[in-house]
């Protein structure tokens, strides 16, 4: 476990800084607080004025959870509260909580009919429809608590929020949010790349990290990281989403853009099937890329790449059969704090000095 750095008491410098930034960030989050029925969540759902985003359409709970859900409603137990964003048509997306609404108006307004109840056995496999008249009434009457940032909450805000409640939730990770709230023709390329069977091959995952677009992070921080890291605070969830938000545009602006970044990822492709024997992997039997190895390899291969064309076709000055295995790469590619930019730019360099022969030299 790494032990952690020494407290050092802050200067009145650092409090007057930390002060403005906490000032700065906070402007960002504006919102109020509301009751809302379960009658009138239902509604708006079926009448389509609460929008539940694209990254979190996917995602539907298994009828256990569902019915697991509708028996706390019914014995009146808390309910997390809901976020959403007024919109400015005056909608509300849903920020979090999506699940829960579209539970309840499937329950309420569609067809839903609850499994086995732990608690509530007599009500197992019944339909809101079957409850007496009085106990729907009072259920429709029950208010769920939920906070509405108000329509000066940019994307990031709406992001952060959203990965900060879903913390250690695997519902909808980084790559699903930024997936569904930056579509575009950068996102789109992304989305195509991570489904080359060359790279497949090269980058395994396991079934249930590849349901969660784990191949379309690991091609963004390829592109994002690659192309530098000015801005970097070692916070990649809020980096990755800004380069992906600017990077639409510009894909929007110059066309021409998307060819020239999937040649760059099929040259990568191309040197790494050549001279690496596992690929990304550890051992050729691997069923997983690790992050920290991906972003070491391939950026590092890009960025040799990109000083010296003449490696494609002439290979790694160092081969990496020479150092892949190392104590030296191990170092570099431990996941203990890897995402600090010092870390980050160590693996990537290490690699890219290797391939050019420039290891060791000033």
């Amino acid at each position: 476990m790494a032990k952690a750095p020494e407290h050092k008491d802050f200067s009145s410098e650092q409090q007057e800084a930390a002060e403005k930034e906490i000032i700065e960030r906070s402007k960002r989050i504006d919102s109020y607080l509301s009751e809302f029925t379960i009658e009138y969540l239902a509604d708006k759902m079926k009448g389509g004025e609460f929008v539940v985003p694209p990254y979190q359409r996917e995602f539907t709970w298994e009828p256990y959870r569902k019915s697991r859900f509708i028996e706390s409603v019914l014995m009146g137990l808390p309910i997390p509260f809901l976020f959403f964003w007024e919109m400015p048509n005056g909608k509300l997306e849903v920020v979090d909580g999506s699940q829960r609404l579209r539970t309840i108006e499937e329950w309420i307004h569609g067809d839903l009919q609850l499994g086995d109840l732990e608690e509530l056995s007599s009500l197992s496999n019944s339909k809101f429809s079957d409850l007496l008249e009085s106990r729907q009434r009072k259920i429709k009457n029950r208010s769920i608590r939920g906070i509405v940032l108000n329509e000066k909450a940019d994307e990031q805000a709406r992001f952060d929020m959203f990965e900060r409640i879903n913390t250690g939730s695997k519902a909808a990770n980084k790559a699903e949010v930024r997936r569904g709230a930056l579509g575009g023709p950068f996102l789109n390329l992304v989305i195509e790349l991570a489904k080359l069977p060359r790279f497949a091959k090269l980058a395994p995952v396991p079934q249930k990290a590849l349901n969660e677009r784990e191949r379309e992070e690991l091609v963004t921080r390829f592109f994002a990281y690659g192309d530098g890291l000015q801005g970097y605070k070692d916070r990649p969830a809020v980096f990755l989403f800004d380069y992906a938000r600017r990077m639409n545009e510009e894909f929007t602006n110059n066309p021409a853009l998307v060819a020239e970044y999937r040649a760059r990822f099929a040259d990568m492709v191309a040197f790494i099937e050549q001279n690496s024997p596992n690929g990304f992997r550890k051992t050729k039997t691997s069923t997983t890329t690790p992050r920290v190895r991906f972003e070491a390899l391939a950026i590092g291969t890009y960025l040799a790449i990109k000083d010296d064309p003449a490696l494609k076709v002439n290979g790694p000055v160092d081969p990496v059969t020479s150092w892949v295995d190392s104590d030296g790469f191990s170092n570099v590619t431990t996941s203990d704090g890897a995402n600090v930019l010092s870390k980050l730019r160590g693996r990537i360099n290490f690699v890219k000095e290797r391939l050019s022969g420039n290891a060791g030299n000033p």
